[in-house]
């Protein structure tokens, strides 16, 4: 008998290589994944905005990317002595407006850069639903903890998502010709809109994207959702508010994202660089013992040998480690 509900994941081609430059954005998973990515030392950048969860949101801060936008502070408000953006999360509030805007304004010119620049570009959508202030009806990328009789929140239609996606894909594709775009749907259960409400949310965007996919033929779809939610399909790969997957989920997907979406010549290294991680987080018992010190020599002449056969690595910080 089976109790296990597998499935086979297709293989993206061309596939992510070390020498791809990436752009992440979407989701908090997207930051799970995204770290996965930095934590092998590919070239990432990892949600410029910060975290965003519906995909309105995401294209309008793509579009802010394409129109090299400066925020000014007309574009910020002040709550509770701390000063926001409404299209940026909270990571970059402060109590200085200066200090936000310069903060921004960073992230801001390194996106510009690196979307003109990027092989791959992933996104993780997160939730059909979107919050918009009912003053002016302006879409809110986060709510900042603002009371929320400030907000009404709306279910967008497949329609506005694939709009809105499409336009701001023509535009990409005209000032970057060599990007691929590949999406995920985030597998947290945002519970807080209701069971029936989330569920509802990820077929509207399953719906979208699957659109998207099969109308550009840069574009590809990675079953992180899936994974999750149909393959492991057990409490107990969530972490205690069984809503965000817990470490043995994000593994387990990230494994299957190297099998699949990183390309075959570039997997060997992956697993290289994973067990050099691994060595790094030893702890000796003791470290000053002859056989430890020969333990960091051999790890250190590994990490040199990387470094002089794949010099677009950036791993110094390792080098620095062992010796």
């Amino acid at each position: 008998m089976q109790f296990h509900l597998s499935f086979p994941v297709d293989t993206i081609a061309p596939g992510i290589q070390y020498t791809d430059k990436i752009m992440l954005m979407g989701s908090c998973f997207a930051e799970e994944i995204g770290a996965k990515l930095q934590e092998h030392r590919f070239n990432t950048l990892l949600n410029p905005h910060g975290i965003l969860f519906n995909p309105l949101s995401l294209t309008h801060a793509l579009t802010t990317y394409l129109d090299g936008k400066v925020y000014t502070r007309e574009d910020l408000f002040q709550h509770q002595d701390t000063w926001h953006s409404w299209d940026h999360h909270s990571r970059f509030s402060g109590t200085s407006p200066e200090a936000v805007l310069e903060q921004i304004n960073t992230a801001q010119q390194a996106a510009m850069q690196s979307l003109e620049q990027a092989d791959w570009l992933v996104l993780t959508l997160g939730s059909a639903h979107a919050y918009f202030l009912k003053e002016g009806s302006h879409l809110v990328g986060n709510c900042h903890k603002v009371p929320a009789a400030s907000f009404y929140k709306r279910l967008l239609t497949v329609e506005e998502i694939v709009t809105a996606l499409d336009n701001m894909m023509h535009r990409l594709f005209f000032r970057n010709r060599k990007v691929n775009i590949l999406f995920t749907v985030s597998p947290v259960r945002y519970v807080r809109d209701g069971v029936v409400e989330n569920n509802l949310s990820k077929a509207v965007l399953l719906q979208a994207v699957h659109h998207m996919v099969n109308k550009f033929s840069r574009l590809w779809y990675f079953p992180a959702y899936e994974l999750v939610i149909d393959d492991l399909r057990d409490y107990r790969f969530y972490k205690e508010d069984m809503v965000h997957p817990n470490e043995t989920a994000v593994n387990y997907v990230w494994d299957h994202v190297v099998k699949s979406a990183v390309h075959s010549g570039s997997q060997p290294l992956v697993h290289t660089i994973a067990e050099i991680n691994r060595a790094a987080q030893h702890r000796p018992f003791n470290p000053e013992s002859s056989q430890h010190q020969q333990f960091r020599r051999t790890y250190a002449a590994k990490v040199k040998q990387l470094m002089q056969a794949h010099p677009y690595l950036h791993l110094n910080d390792l080098h620095d480690f062992f010796i």
